[in-house]
């Protein structure tokens, strides 16, 4: 449990540095206090969370000779449709998460989480570790 909350605590704000970065993603904007933006932030962590731990795998299955071919490159594309199936998800169920272009803001948003979620996983001890 400890595990999965570290994990979703990184996603959220490489979500929010995405969001920063990245002007065709939309975090929590409409929130008008604090506290219900960071609710909308952890919320959208956790469905994010999810989407890759059910989804990604069977995407990265499914394309693995793309992944192959392009000697890893492909896992931008995928990380950047797992960006906007959260978006897709976060509408229906009512979280402040939107994701305007797929090319242009889910690929730099893919590549902002990657890089944040990076630099906080070797800041952050595995709780395996702990």
């Amino acid at each position: 449990m400890k595990n999965f909350a570290i994990k979703t605590l990184v996603n959220g704000i490489a979500l929010w540095v995405a969001a920063m970065v990245a002007s065709g993603i939309h975090l929590g904007e409409d929130k008008p206090s604090l506290a219900t933006r960071l609710l909308s932030i952890l919320l959208v962590a956790i469905v994010f969370g999810l989407i890759n731990a059910v989804v990604k795998p069977i995407v990265k299955l499914l394309s693995l000779p793309a992944i192959i071919l392009t000697l890893g490159l492909f896992t931008w594309v995928i990380n950047a449709l797992m960006l906007q199936v959260t978006s897709w998800l976060a509408g229906p169920l009512g979280l402040d998460f939107r994701v305007d272009s797929f090319f242009w803001d889910a690929i730099l948003g893919a590549l902002v989480v990657a890089f944040v979620s990076l630099l906080l996983n070797i800041l952050l001890p595995d709780a395996d570790e702990v």
